[in-house]
């Protein structure tokens, strides 16, 4: 039974060995290759003086244009023969505008002689918004360009399912270029059917 064991003891050592030799291999290639972002923190480094040296130069420069400002200001005021403190002019921080009261703009009960214009011309108008806007009572592109900004409030908050799409999608601008006659890019586009 024990005959064959000096041979199996060798066998298992070789397959040991092999298996070091092998693991120790693969950790090279593996943990060797982590060697790489040691040499990316010194370009992190590099990066951060750049950036350092950037926002002083941006520093430098909004003296200089604050400077400049006071220069051209005492030059205006001896040229006027006032002299005073300068007063730079602050802008006042957008306030948001109070909301516009919401009118219901004039609407028809169908479409005019020679039937509605095709309103899938203006941008943010497809197939169902078109079906809406037309139980709403619009038809045509002279409807839609004589809204007020009152008239948009009211349709912005009647489209069901489709809020602040006319605002967002500037559709009074467009109506207005497609009433005198003119194309938009986008109306171009459905006429040559390449939406809807």
């Amino acid at each position: 039974m024990f005959e064959n064991w000096g041979f199996l003891i060798t066998e298992m050592v070789v397959l040991l060995v092999l298996a070091a030799i092998l693991g120790l291999i693969v950790g090279w290639i593996v943990w060797g290759r982590r060697k790489a972002p040691t040499a990316a923190v010194g370009e992190v480094e590099v990066l951060r003086a750049e950036l350092a040296t950037c926002r002083e130069a941006g520093t430098d420069q909004a003296a200089e244009i604050a400077r400049l400002q006071d220069k051209v200001a005492s030059l205006e005021r001896s040229e006027s023969g006032t002299s005073g403190p300068t007063v730079v002019p602050t802008r006042e921080p957008d306030q948001p505008q109070a909301p516009i009261a919401a009118v219901k703009p004039a609407t028809i009960d169908g479409p005019r002689e020679g039937g509605a214009d095709d309103l899938k011309q203006i941008k943010g108008i497809g197939p169902k918004l078109e079906t809406l806007v037309n139980k709403l009572g619009f038809y045509h592109f002279d409807q839609i360009a004589a809204w007020t900004p009152a008239e948009v409030s009211w349709v912005d908050d009647n489209l069901e399912g489709f809020k602040g799409r006319v605002t967002r999608d500037g559709w009074v601008e467009q109506a207005r270029v497609l009433a005198d006659g003119g194309a938009t890019a986008f109306s171009k586009k459905v006429k040559d059917g390449d939406v809807y």
